[in-house]
Parts: structure tokens; sequence; C-alpha cells
């Protein structure tokens, strides 16, 4: 067991480099299977879902590295298409596996997903993609058999436009029979990751970063080099850390274009941010209390819902009432409960969680509840009058390469347990 410790009121100084995007790197991971030989991905964190990720690989057949953020994968001797029920309840992501496994081998066998208990977060849409390509599948006591004997080009209409879907969709696609027009997809900057990803191994994708994208199926993929973004999550993790503790932070790596509502609602509350695009650096200077603030989680371009926690978190100290819905997932509240053992007022209203600012939080104890909840939990710890500690961590590791050695480098008096 893991924890953090956390000594608070310290404001956070300096300059961090932003890690390579996780929502980005694991479907890159899947795709590799698309390939015959080596894949090399730089700039990788060292998270546990890419460990997670490249151990269902390894089971696969594939060999796998990860040394000083440089991924190699190579599939050569690949040629499994079972992916193990012990990874498949560490991950949501290892669904994005079916895609690739059902091009490449004709056939997958998986379980239902795990990851961060958030919500229901079914499969179902991408289940329906991939039917529509012409796989075909079967379920028996929670596994999932899926077979298709030739993926073929179809019309594809999401009715949410779900991220992970559209991703296997796409994985899917590239290497299908005909054309695929993919409608009311997800644009998120990983999507466009991905693509670009893709696109370098030999792939046909038009309208990537749109609600409609049109791929055209090609015989084979190539290996490739890639040189992974930064984590626009992370990023944003890291600027209202800086706004909750008048701090003068400047973040590199992210681009500033994938944080424009982040950006924008930091603004709104109070924040000195100046931008330097082609630098991709982002400043944030408070010299205050942040202000209240409503808003809304939705897909891209609207405010992430990785974000949504960590923001809970911010305006718990904000000087006023703030009000934040949840539109994405239903059970994306769990981190408001913990936030009041360190003396927030947060009343949660459906939906809708309403936090009413007091500074400073107290110190408090607590066990993270999922990945970016136990990143909430950090920050309010860097809000208290006192010594905090966040127990479970390592669901933080899901996702942060090391939260303590970036917020440390910052001012920050935490260390890990």
């Amino acid at each position: 067991m893991s924890a953090i410790q956390i000594q608070g009121l310290r404001p956070l100084k300096g300059t961090v480099g932003i890690q390579g995007s996780k929502n980005a790197v694991l479907p890159m991971m899947a795709a590799s299977l698309l390939a015959d030989g080596v894949t090399v991905i730089r700039h990788v964190p060292e998270i546990e879902d890419v460990f997670s990720m490249m151990g269902i690989l390894e089971s696969l057949g594939c060999k796998c590295s990860l040394e000083k953020g440089v991924l190699t994968v190579d599939t050569k001797a690949s040629s499994g298409h079972r992916i193990p029920e012990e990874y498949v309840g560490k991950m949501r992501s290892s669904c994005l596996l079916l895609g690739p496994l059902l091009a490449e081998r004709g056939e997958a066998v998986t379980y239902y997903p795990g990851g961060c208990v958030i919500g229901k977060r079914p499969i179902d849409l991408h289940l329906y993609a991939l039917k529509r390509l012409g796989a075909s599948f079967f379920e028996a006591g929670g596994m999932i058999l899926a077979r298709a004997d030739r993926l073929r080009g179809a019309r594809i209409r999401f009715s949410y436009p779900s991220v992970g879907a559209t991703e296997n969709a796409i994985l899917a696609a590239v290497t299908a029979e005909g054309e695929t027009e993919i409608e009311n997809c997800a644009r998120e900057p990983e999507i466009m990751e991905l693509c670009r990803f893709l696109a370098a191994m030999g792939a046909r994708i038009r309208g990537a970063g749109k609600s409609r994208i049109a791929v055209e199926g090609v015989r084979r993929l190539y290996p490739a080099e890639f040189f992974l973004g930064g984590d626009r999550i992370c990023a944003g993790t890291y600027l209202a850390a800086a706004a909750m503790t008048a701090g003068d932070v400047t973040v590199m790596g992210a681009e500033p274009e994938d944080l424009r509502e982040p950006v924008y609602i930091l603004r709104r509350m109070g924040a000195d941010i100046s931008i330097k695009e082609r630098e991709k650096e982002i400043r944030l200077r408070m010299d205050q209390r942040p202000g209240p603030v409503s808003l809304c989680t939705g897909p891209y371009p609207g405010f992430p819902t990785d974000l949504q926690s960590v923001f809970l978190a911010a305006a718990s100290v904000a000087c006023g009432e703030s009000r934040i819905t949840e539109t994405v997932f239903e059970a994306r509240f769990a981190a408001a409960a913990l936030l009041r053992q360190f003396g927030a007022r947060i009343r949660t209203e459906g939906q809708t969680a309403v936090a009413l600012g007091t500074y400073p939080l107290r110190p408090g104890i607590a066990d993270a509840p999922d990945l970016r909840g136990g990143a909430a939990l950090v920050l309010a710890g860097l809000a208290a009058d006192g010594l905090s500690i966040i127990g479970s961590c390592r669901h933080i590791r899901r996702g942060y390469e090391d939260l303590c050695r970036d917020l440390g480098s910052l001012g920050a008096e935490i260390c890990w347990l």
C-alpha cells in the first residue's frame, strides 16, 4: 500500500515539464498489433496503465520494453488473441484491443473491462461499431468471444461521441475492406493523436478532430516511430494546484489549444494566464484566492470530465459558491464526500456539486477513490493548514508518472510514504 504525505500552505512556483499523454498512448499501443515489426513511441509516461497494457501485449506474444520514456513493441512473434482477465480488471482501455485483434487475427477473447469505478461506463458502443464492420459477439459468464472472417467498411453513427468507441472503430477500420464513415464521433485531442500515429503507419484517414471521420482501408500497416504529445489532464491538474496555492507556475509540453476550456475557467476564477503557443508553454499567476465558478463537463471541446474532481478541489477554496455539473459519468462525485474531510463545504444536488469555498482547508486523511479523485485530494492537502495523508495511491500511479516529484519541484512539501 502506498500513500502520499503533504504539508500544506506552500505556494507553488517554478516550471514543470508535462509527461506524455496517458489517454493517447494506450490506443497507440493497441494499434501496434496492426503492424508486423517493431513500433517505437517516445515520451511515454511510466505509469501503471502503460505497464498493464504492456502486460497484455506480452501475453499476446509481443516483446515490450520501456526505458527512459522510449517504448518499443515488437509484434513479430505475436499470435495470441486471448486477453487475460487479470489485466482486463485493472484498466478499461483493454477493450481497445478488440478492434486490432479482430482486424489481424479474426478473433478475440476478453472480459468486461475495469479501471476507475466512476459509473457504468458500458462498452455497448464499442460492440455496436465492431458489429457494423462485420464482427460477431458471444457472451458467457462475463467473457466476451468475438469473431470476424473479414472486416468490411461500413457507416457507423454513434448515439454519443464516445472516445473509446471512436478509437476502436478507427483501429478496426484502417485495414478493413473498403471505406468506413464514422459519424458523431469523439473529437478529443487524443483521437487526433491516434490518427496521426496511424497515418505514420500507412493508414488513410480524413477528418480527424471533426465529428465525421472517413477511413479508407488499406491492406496492411507498417511499424512506425512517433513522439507522444503532453498530457493535457496532467497539465490542467498542475495549473489548478497553482491557482489554489497563490502560485506562479509554468507548464511546458502540453498543447495550449487542448486546454482552452480549463484555461478559460481558470481565468474566470481570477488567474493571470499567459500562453506561448509555439513553445507549448502556459504560465499561471495567482495572487489571491480563486473566485467562484460554474462549469459543466462534456465531450471535447467542452470541459473535460477528467478534470472535474480537480476543479472541484479548487472550487472548495474559492471566495463564494461554485456549481460543477457532471454530464459524462454519473458516479464521479466520489471525491466530493472525501473533500469534506478536509473541511470543504460541498453538497451534491443530483449531478451537480455545490461548493461554498473556505480557506485554508484543514488537514485530512483519506483514501484516493479513483485516479482523478486521488489527485483532487492531493490538491486539497496542498491548501490545508497542516499535515495530510492520502492513501490507496495506486490509483494515482495509473495516470501520473510521479505527482510528488512534479509538485515537489514547484515547492510543495510532499513525498511518497
